[in-house]
């Protein structure tokens, strides 16, 4: 079942002009709006306007956990705080979220759950813990596809998620979802792993997954280097 049929059906050509569209002003954006990016674009010599097609990504520098780690975290906001509805940490990185960021992981992961077969009428254990940011967002997502979540042990289910360190597992489906990134990689035993290429734009490079967030508004994270191998996705 499709969540957002316009999307899922949309030809490889459309998708492309749309990645490329949104990977500018993404680009735009961030080289606007947020200090960290002012200081690596310049210092590697680049700049929006390089970005002519999505081969012109490689122009840009890549980004690291370890390097968010060690910033301050508002050199990357590209919102003043009264824009931000959310903030959290989880493993030394502190993000932050727009109401268009939440509607956009919840959509995604109502897309991602419904396609693991969770429909109106199932019953979902949901384990994990609320201070995570993506455990509220499977919640969120849940609730409005009109799931029953149970967040007790003691209920009977038919599916359970349970939010570890970066997954979320349901059934035989597993979502990459690293806090800093967000529902990225849907993944079926039987049918291999998909990318949320609406949303994000995936390079392999040295055999590692390297992703672009395409839509985040409050903090976007360009070329950033997943620590996920290409043998895992295939």
């Amino acid at each position: 079942m499709l969540e957002n049929f316009q999307t899922e059906k949309m030809r490889r050509e459309e998708l492309e002009i749309l990645q490329l569209e949104r990977l500018k002003k993404i680009v735009a954006w961030a080289y606007e709006k947020s200090f960290f990016y002012q200081k690596s674009f310049l210092r590697h010599g680049v700049a929006p306007e390089n970005i002519q097609s999505l081969a012109d990504i490689d122009k840009l520098p890549f980004l690291t956990r370890e390097e968010i780690r060690k910033t301050d975290a508002f050199e990357f906001l590209t919102l003043p705080l009264s824009s931000i509805v959310r903030v959290s940490e989880l493993d030394g990185i502190k993000k932050f979220y727009t109401r268009g960021d939440i509607q956009n992981n919840v959509e995604m992961l109502i897309r991602s759950f419904m396609a693991a077969g969770i429909l109106r009428g199932s019953i979902v254990g949901l384990e994990g813990d609320l201070s995570d940011s993506r455990c509220l967002d499977a919640l969120y997502a849940l609730e409005s596809i009109g799931a029953t979540v149970s967040l007790t042990k003691n209920f009977s289910v038919d599916t359970i998620i349970r939010i570890a360190e970066d997954n979320l597992t349901c059934k035989n489906f597993k979502l990459f979802a690293p806090p800093e990134i967000g529902a990225c990689l849907f993944c079926q035993d039987d049918f291999g792993c998909r990318i949320r290429e609406e949303n994000f734009l995936a390079e392999v490079s040295n055999g590692e997954l390297v992703i672009t967030t395409l839509t985040a508004q409050a903090m976007p994270l360009i070329r950033y280097r997943t620590g996920l191998q290409k043998k895992i996705i295939e």
